[in-house]
């Protein structure tokens, strides 16, 4: 006689609301005991504290269900990096709404996986929907112009640099600025296309007769793909597309725009004409995880023309069979260079329609006025310098005078400290510190905190 089964984990049966009591507790207990944008101590320090409260990562026998949520989500949260807190404010890198971390909560107890719609049926067609609608947003005079969800801005950028070299070979020749962000040279060697050609922008973003100079010399030489940027990484700042469209048009190139960082203008009636002529592109990188305020990854790839989407295009017979996608099955493999994907576009799903276009659009205008407000005080601090008005979010300033490894050591300290999370950038042959304000909640008094707080670093 077989014998019976061994009964299901304790763990299988747990409810989940329990749980996330646990959780919740164990975020507030652990953002309260490191008081401020990051633990104070340094990279030596924070490893000793996870190795002490880790102990085995692997023991013989586990320590129960909630004794090791309790203590590794207080770990986790004593030790972060908060894009919650005003002060921390670096990189691009957003607190991420509630609402889209409940909705993410949703998709990730739900599980579906994209690649086969006997996996995700609702998922699937909620995907189709929302990338539709993001990419008219790009796109609005196109014809069904279509959208792909990513990881994030280097994988849109991939993406895109491989939907090119799909069209045209891999003689593709990909033009960037200096400022471009870093994925577009490993996209390049992941592809087998030649290096980027690297204009220089002494000004932060592309000159359009450099650009139409470079295009002319490379007549007659094989296809061009020109990468231009709408929020750069270093400076927050917009090539000027519609003068680069023109050049692209008349020397017979194509335009890709990095706007996982500006992208999100859209939603502002306000700032959204700094985006014009970014519908001249043929593809248009997103990232809803900035100025989006989605946790991660919530990237997409949006393109003019749906018909350059078919180079993605894979059978797997047990994923998606011919006489499955003859029968109306979705064929889902050609969404994604991934299998196994997640429905990260849930959490956009739900934002979208929760805030609605204005209530995204007044989020991207507090973000925008805190920049301005940042740079306000910069320039009536007689010790700061500040490096020009921001375009977006981001604010270049350095002490007046202080050599690079002062401006650096200004950096380390307040991170060794646990007193504030500055990025920094090379612009004008200098070192300065970079705020990257993308959380709206910050307030003017926050900002004059963070001021008093690198003043301070310049008397050591």
């Amino acid at each position: 006689m077989r014998a019976a089964p061994p009964p299901p984990l304790a763990a299988q049966h747990t409810p989940l609301s329990r749980l996330l009591g646990i959780t919740l507790d164990a975020l507030r207990t652990g953002t309260e005991e490191r008081g401020g944008p990051l633990p104070a101590g340094g990279p030596d320090a924070v490893t000793a504290r996870v190795r002490d409260a880790l102990g085995a990562v692997l023991p013989d026998d586990g320590t129960g269900q909630d004794e090791a949520l309790r203590t590794l989500v207080h770990l986790l949260a004593a030790g972060a990096a908060d894009p919650a807190h005003p002060l921390c404010a670096a990189h691009l890198h957003t607190p991420p709404l509630a609402l889209a971390a409940a909705a993410d909560l949703a998709a990730t107890a739900l599980n579906p996986s994209l690649d086969s719609w006997d996996q995700a049926p609702a998922a699937s067609a909620l995907e189709a929907e929302v990338t539709a609608a993001l990419a008219a947003e790009v796109f609005p005079a196109a014809d069904r112009p279509d959208a792909l969800v990513t990881t994030g801005g280097t994988e849109s950028n991939q993406l895109a640099l491989l939907l090119a070299r799909e069209r045209y070979g891999p003689g593709l020749t990909v033009l960037t600025g200096a400022d471009a962000h870093h994925s577009f040279r490993r996209a390049a060697w992941l592809l087998g296309l030649p290096a980027p050609v690297v204009l220089p922008t002494p000004r932060g973003v592309l000159d359009p007769e450099t650009v139409a100079g470079a295009l002319a010399d490379r007549r007659g030489q094989g296809p061009v793909l020109l990468a231009a940027t709408a929020g750069t990484t270093g400076e927050g700042l917009i090539d000027p597309l519609p003068a680069l469209a023109d050049a692209c048009a008349a020397h017979g190139a194509e335009l890709h725009v990095d706007a996982a960082y500006g992208g999100p203008l859209l939603f502002s009636r306000t700032h959204r004409p700094l985006l014009e002529g970014l519908h001249r592109a043929r593809t248009v990188t997103l990232d809803l995880h900035k100025l989006g305020w989605q946790p991660v990854a919530a990237g997409l790839l949006a393109v003019r023309d749906p018909a350059d989407l078919a180079a993605l295009a894979h059978t797997a017979d047990y994923l998606n069979a011919d006489d499955d996608t003859d029968a109306g099955l979705p064929d889902l493999l050609g969404r994604s260079p991934r299998t196994t994907r997640r429905p990260d576009v849930f959490k956009a799903a739900v934002t979208l329609r929760a805030l609605g276009r204005s209530g995204l659009g007044a989020l991207v205008d507090l973000c925008m006025e805190r920049a301005q407000d940042l740079a306000d005080l910069v320039e009536k601090a007689p010790e700061l310098e500040l490096r020009a008005r921001p375009t977006l979010t981001t604010v270049l300033f350095r002490p007046t005078g202080a050599e690079d490894t002062a401006v650096a050591g200004i950096r380390r300290r307040l991170l060794t400290e646990g007193r504030a999370v500055l990025g920094r950038a090379e612009a004008d042959g200098r070192l300065w510190l970079k705020a990257t304000l993308l959380n709206p909640h910050t307030t003017p008094d926050d900002l004059a905190q963070l001021i008093t707080l690198v003043e301070g670093g310049t008397d050591r």
